[in-house]
């Protein structure tokens, strides 16, 4: 390689001085195989140590980079994981609520439904029982009535007559066509 390069720079020297100003755009050959031998050099300690650190650090930056994109693949694994627990918690969450109203409003219809027959329960007992005191109440009049217009009726026949009268048996008399008033009247 040495002989090609050094062949090289001959000939373009003896070239140089045949056109003149040819050197003035060459380098000079002992400048140019300085500097070939230089760059060979530079070259050659940069390929043993400097590739092989450069190698080292892409790796590793390689390496970091993948780590963290199975890190980050990790992660939405994870995400995804606690998305989907958070939405089946949701629709438990949903049903449940469903559920829970749902017996709410059962249970408001059956109270509804319980107070509705207690109070009509309720109505016809006092519906019942006014009835009953009603009828009692009229009884009672009807018992009161009846004794003062016995009373009464004796009373006056008494007054007519001017004497006085069997008043058990008068009574009777009168008790008996109340009684068919009564029977008349119904």
């Amino acid at each position: 390689m040495l002989y090609a390069m050094s062949t090289v720079l001959i000939l373009a020297a003896e070239e140089a001085e045949e056109t003149g100003n040819i050197g003035l755009v060459l380098p000079d050959p002992y400048e140019l195989f300085a500097g070939i031998i230089a760059f060979g050099i530079v070259f050659f300690f940069v390929w043993k140590w400097a590739f092989p650190a450069i190698d080292k650090m892409l790796e590793d930056r390689q390496r970091a980079i993948k780590g963290q994109l199975e890190d980050a693949e990790a992660t939405k694994a994870e995400a995804q994981s606690l998305l989907d627990d958070y939405r089946k918690q949701l629709a438990e969450a949903k049903g449940e609520a469903s559920g829970i109203v749902n017996a709410a409003r059962e249970s408001a219809d059956a109270m509804k439904a319980d107070i509705v027959a207690k109070a009509q329960a309720e109505a016809e007992r006092i519906g019942t029982k006014a009835r009953e005191d009603a009828a009692t109440e009229r009884d009672r009049a009807l018992a009161s009535a009846r004794v003062e217009v016995a009373n009464l009726s004796i009373d006056l026949a008494e007054r007519v007559v001017g004497e006085n009268l069997d008043r058990a048996a008068q009574l009777g008399l009168v008790e008996r066509y109340l009684a068919d008033l009564e029977r008349m009247s119904e």
